[in-house]
């Protein structure tokens, strides 16, 4: 005869009583989230733009988000336009951008909003605040980042990556029958080995010849890309509600992040034990003035994030469009001959700068497609724009480099073509005005870390370009982006490699 549960029959109502509560909970969720989407179809957001953002009709003409933008912009007398479901004044015109970013510089801050949607991961960091915490990241960071010294230091990390391990694994890939290499992927393991090694000084080794995957680095991929896709929920108490049930993405958000914190703090830790003042890298350099290990954490991050993602998808699109364009292929190749000498691999800091072509190429991808293709700001008082827009308290007022870049009212009507020579004047390079490209951003934000990006991004251009031929598999296939902080290719990019003959 068995023995009646007790335990089991004490245990029961707890069990239905909880399972009941998260079906409720569950329930209630999406309710509230269908009720949330249905508020946003009040008659005044009923106009075309707004009814196509919602039914997501934009896509059976435009593959991105950002090209849908591109065509309403340039349709705008003003180049600027209201997306009413979202509260956000979007504008390509150059005027407003530097009145944004520099004239009214007070009153359009990072925002709370945009705070509390990267909070949990950049937390303190200096891309997640605004006022005399901003103030105080950013003089360190001009006065590290700025110096020749670090300068130095950054190539030197560089440089040795692409001796080690990018030529390497290109010629490995080159000398197989089947050759196609996702070269986004190379790129996205490249920078953040690199970068690693210039924050931590830590070499997760992404980029050994058996491509390893590496738990940090799939950590903070997921943490970046759960973080922006909180920018896309209907409402931000949709995100919340799941953060607060542990639920969904939002859990996997939490996981991701703790792997991050978990590898910060012992690096943190390891370099209290061993001793930062003779280091070079930004950690060190940082633990000099700075004693809160949390703070610490959110600052290095911040450029972690910053300097690996915004490289490799410059450099994606860099290779992308020359191998469509073999002409500036071989006018970088030309160049480089004359600057350095023939049997050398790699370039040094004075000769890059005398790379006019090769930078202006660089210059060129980027205006096309920009790393982050639209950046936010939230105004704290009632404005009027430049170009007359009314921006009422509260809203969300953003910049569209991406858009920009394909302006003819900015950059001629041949503005959607990838043409170097257009920044060139007399054979050397010619900077435009910083808020007609806020590729950096431009005024008080402008990019600190943008020399040594572009001292990345041209080292391992023309390392590649003067030892291979890189050919993307479909030529004719416009790149798609995911959604995310910075343009990332859906699909990768696959290339066919070939080592040069001559």
């Amino acid at each position: 005869m068995e023995l009646f549960d007790y335990s089991a029959l004490c245990l029961q109502p707890f069990r239905n009583t909880l399972s009941f509560m998260f079906f409720t909970f569950t329930i209630l969720f999406f309710l509230f989230s269908l009720l949330i989407f249905v508020l946003r179809l009040k008659p005044w957001c009923q106009c075309d733009a707004c009814r196509s953002y919602l039914t997501f009709s934009w896509l059976k003409d435009f593959n991105n988000l950002c090209d849908w933008y591109t065509h309403l912009l340039a349709k705008s007398p003003t180049g600027t336009i209201h997306l009413h479901v979202l509260g956000n004044t979007i504008t390509s015109n150059p005027g407003n951008v530097e009145y944004i970013l520099k004239t009214r510089f007070d009153n359009y801050p990072k925002g709370k909003p945009f705070s509390v949607i990267l909070g949990d991961l950049l937390g303190r960091g200096i891309f997640n605040v605004d006022g005399d915490s901003w103030e105080f990241q950013r003089k360190m960071a001009c006065f590290e980042l700025g110096s020749f010294n670090i300068k130095m230091y950054a190539l030197e990390l560089v440089t040795a990556e692409i001796r080690s391990r990018l030529i390497p694994l290109l010629s490995s890939a080159a000398n197989k029958d089947n050759n196609i290499l996702d070269l986004q992927d190379v790129f996205r393991r490249f920078s953040f080995d690199s970068i690693c090694k210039f924050s931590f000084g830590l070499d997760p080794e992404c980029l050994m010849l058996n491509l390893p995957v590496s738990k940090f680095a799939t950590a903070f991929d997921l943490a970046s890309k759960l973080s922006a896709e909180r920018a896309l929920a209907p409402s931000p108490i949709v995100w919340k509600i799941k953060r607060l049930l542990n639920i969904g993405s939002e859990k996997q958000l939490k996981g991701a992040i703790n792997l991050v914190n978990e590898l910060a703090e012992t690096m943190i830790h390891q370099r209290q034990q061993m001793g930062f003042s003779k280091k070079n890298d930004l950690l060190s350099r940082f633990m000099a003035s700075i004693d809160d290990d949390k703070y610490l954490r959110d600052i290095v991050v911040s450029f972690l994030l910053a300097g690996r993602d915004t490289v490799a998808s410059g450099l994606t699109s860099f290779f992308w469009l020359l191998s469509q364009h073999p002409e500036v292929e071989s006018a970088i190749r030309n160049e480089s001959d004359k600057i350095m000498k023939p049997n050398q691999d790699l370039v040094s800091f004075e000769q890059l700068r005398e790379l006019h072509y090769l930078n202006a190429a660089v210059y060129e991808s980027m205006r096309l497609f920009p790393p982050v293709q639209f950046d936010s700001k939230f105004a704290q008082e009632d404005d009027i724009l430049p170009d007359g827009t009314f921006v009422r308290k509260g809203t969300r007022v953003t910049y569209h480099p991406y858009a920009m870049g394909r302006m003819e009212r900015i950059w001629g009507p041949d503005c959607l073509e990838f043409k170097p020579q257009r920044w060139l004047r007399n054979g050397r390079f010619v900077p435009e005005n910083p808020f007609k490209y806020p590729v950096f951003q431009a005024g008080h934000r402008v990019c600190l870390g943008k020399d040594i990006a572009l001292v990345e991004m041209k080292s391992v251009a023309l390392a590649v370009v003067r030892k291979f031929n890189i050919r993307v598999s479909d030529p004719n296939q416009a790149p798609r982006f995911a959604p995310g902080l910075t343009a990332t290719v859906r699909g990768g990019l696959p290339v066919m490699v070939q080592e040069r003959g001559d």
